[in-house]
């Protein structure tokens, strides 16, 4: 995956997807369940039901681009709740594909412009 921008929103449906979706599949998923434009420069993060595959829908430069993560071994964790969207930041979206589980990790207060504040609140609550 690319370097990611710093402040890109990240939206995470937190409800399984059939990995077997591709562009089409994912951008319609986009506009229905998760309510968001997929045109927007914002990442769309899938799991499937078993949390050992992601694939990531971004727009870049005119066309989609779709990014998929497979696992060997263990699971993507868990979203607690009943929303079927989760906000994250570009740090919490690395931290997360790479296995750490954002409930239980604590993040130190830092400076964050105002946008970010709301968008990082929503994942804490």
């Amino acid at each position: 995956m690319p370097t990611l921008p710093h402040g890109v929103r990240v939206f995470v449906c937190t409800r399984a997807t059939d990995m077997r979706k591709s562009f089409n599949g994912l951008v319609g998923l986009t506009r229905q369940v998760l309510g968001q434009s997929p045109i927007s420069g914002d990442l769309f993060v899938f799991v499937n039901r078993k949390r050992t595959m992601v694939k990531v829908l971004y727009w870049s430069r005119g066309g989609f681009c779709l990014w998929a993560k497979r696992l060997e071994r263990g699971r993507f964790a868990a979203f607690s709740g009943d929303a079927i969207t989760a906000t994250l930041t570009d740090t919490q979206l690395m931290m997360w594909l790479d296995g750490i589980d954002l409930q239980s990790a604590r993040q130190r207060m830092r400076f964050d412009l105002p946008a970010r504040r709301a968008a990082s609140a929503t994942m804490r609550a």
